[in-house]
C-alpha cells in the first residue's frame, strides 16, 4: 500500500502558484488512490470558508474550487485552530466536511508510520 501524504498548505492568495501546488497534490494523490489529509493554515485558512476557494484564480491552473471539493470529497480537510482563532473563524463558519484541529492533531497525522509530510 502506498504511505499516505499530510499536506500542509500556508499560502493563499498571498502566494497563489505555492497554494495552487498544495492542492492539486492532493487532489492527484486522491485520484491515484494515494490517502491525503491536507492542513489549511496561514493564509490558505480562507478557503475553509464557504465560495472563499471561487474568489481564488490563477491562469492555467484546475480551479481551485474543484481542486477542495476533490479533497473534501475523498480525503480529509483540517483547518489549524490557531489560525482560525487569529481570523475570527468558527466551527459554524466552515464548510460542511471542514474540521479544526490544532498541533497536537497535525503532530499525530505526521508521526504516523507511512506518513509523508509535504509543506507549501
Amino acid at each position: 500500500m502506498a504511505r499516505s501524504l499530510v499536506i500542509k498548505v500556508t499560502a493563499g492568495a498571498d502566494a497563489p502558484e505555492r497554494c495552487n501546488q498544495a492542492f492539486t497534490v492532493a487532489a492527484a494523490a486522491l485520484a491515484s488512490g494515494v490517502p491525503v489529509s491536507l492542513w489549511l493554515t496561514g493564509e490558505s485558512s480562507w478557503f475553509a470558508l464557504p465560495g472563499r476557494a471561487a474568489e481564488f484564480s490563477l491562469p492555467h491552473a484546475v480551479p481551485l474550487p474543484d481542486l477542495l471539493g476533490a479533497v473534501l470529497a475523498a480525503g480529509r480537510v483540517t483547518l489549524c485552530t490557531q489560525c482560525a482563532a487569529r481570523r475570527d473563524i468558527t466551527p459554524d463558519d466552515v464548510m460542511e466536511g471542514v474540521r479544526i484541529a490544532g498541533a497536537p492533531a497535525f503532530v499525530e497525522e505526521v508521526t504516523a508510520e507511512g506518513v509523508q509530510a509535504l509543506v507549501y
